[in-house]
């Protein structure tokens, strides 16, 4: 009996190499992938423009992974939390919001975390693995398909999964190999079909890595910032003593993005930490000459974290003194909260520290 190859971890090309493996000609693996993400497609015998035979070899020496029947939990602002189980049984989670003109899926891509900030609970739970290709791919094809069967007359449901963040579980950057992977098979034509434009990968900062991202791949990047100062980024992020605040942002310089594409930094504010109107006029000089925006977050509280999230208007009060420095600066609004499914919470119940 031999090891079945999982389909759903190989890109286009790799598609083609391995048809070619079988003896089989090289345009079956171009057949093969808009088949593989068809909806309701689980089975090699429903290909009907495949040969009898050569579904009698695929029916043998692969498969089609999927994760059937996930735990979902409707947070009261409409966000809806994924949790899925692994074949080794772990457990990832993923989180839709619905806006009214997009659906946004926010992905992981590893179990658990290695990097330790201090204000996120799936770094409290610590690192169990990477996901693999198509564990990553699965979540979007899971929620692809629950959107359909659960939009009814909703018309924004309707729309089906519009963006991807990968902001879920795990640094994305640090499975650098599966996440390019991944992002190949999302955006292939003939398979998904995600426009590049509509992907964002988050970092905490892991320096070469998001180089090498900017010259394999025309996502959009957000970085985790979070910090004006080397000393305060430190004592919330530990990456920061690796690739402190100067490497991270000679980096975004040279980013080698599209044109006109910006980076996306991510600010969470602490009450008392990082939220004063000083941080605000370093963040702002920091920043010069780097094309972004930025977007503010008040933390998530829960989980037992120590800090405490700033007052509204301090958040406001923040922006205010980035836009007078001619950034475009957004506030995020946490969705998700009241199920753990918010920036920093997801983590498994039963491995959460």
């Amino acid at each position: 009996m031999h090891q079945q190859t999982d389909l759903k971890n190989l890109t286009q090309d790799e598609l083609v190499e391995y048809v070619l493996s079988l003896g089989q000609p090289a345009f079956r693996g171009r057949q093969l992938l808009p088949w593989i993400y068809r909806l309701g497609i689980t089975d090699f015998s429903q290909m009907t423009d495949l040969a009898k035979e050569f579904r009698a070899v695929l029916a043998e020496r692969a498969c089609m992974s999927n994760f059937s029947e996930p735990v979902t939990e409707v947070s009261k602002d409409g966000a809806v939390k994924f949790g899925f189980r692994l074949e080794d049984g772990l457990m990832i989670e993923s989180v839709l919001i619905p806006e009214e003109d997009r659906n946004t899926l926010c992905v992981s891509s590893q179990v658990g975390c290695a990097m330790q900030c201090r204000f996120c609970l799936t770094g409290q739970m610590g690192f169990r693995r990477n996901l693999s290709r198509a564990e990553i791919v699965n979540q979007i094809c899971a929620v692809r398909d629950w959107l359909l069967e659960n939009a009814g007359d909703n018309e924004g449901l309707q729309l089906g999964l519009t963006n991807l963040v990968f902001m879920g579980m795990g640094e994305p950057l640090a499975n650098f190999d599966n996440l390019l992977g991944s992002l190949s098979i999302l955006t292939e034509q003939r398979g998904l079909d995600f426009s590049a434009r509509k992907i964002t990968v988050s970092t905490c900062g892991l320096v070469p890595q998001m180089l090498e991202l900017g010259r394999s791949s025309t996502v959009n990047l957000a970085v985790s910032l979070h910090a004006a100062d080397n000393a305060t980024r430190s004592s919330l992020m530990p990456v920061n003593d690796r690739w402190p605040i100067e490497e991270l942002l000679t980096a975004c310089k040279n980013y080698s993005g599209k044109k006109r594409q910006r980076i996306m930094f991510e600010y969470t504010l602490f009450q008392g930490i990082n939220d004063s109107d000083a941080d605000a006029r370093k963040l702002a000089a920091l920043l010069r000459g780097v094309p972004c925006k930025i977007n503010l977050l008040a933390m998530n509280e829960g989980g037992g974290l120590n800090y405490s999230s700033p007052p509204f208007e301090r958040l406001l009060r923040f922006q205010q003194i980035l836009m007078n420095e001619h950034y475009t600066v957004f506030i995020r609004k946490s969705r998700g909260a009241d199920i753990s499914a918010a920036c920093g919470l997801l983590a498994e119940k039963s491995m959460a520290v």
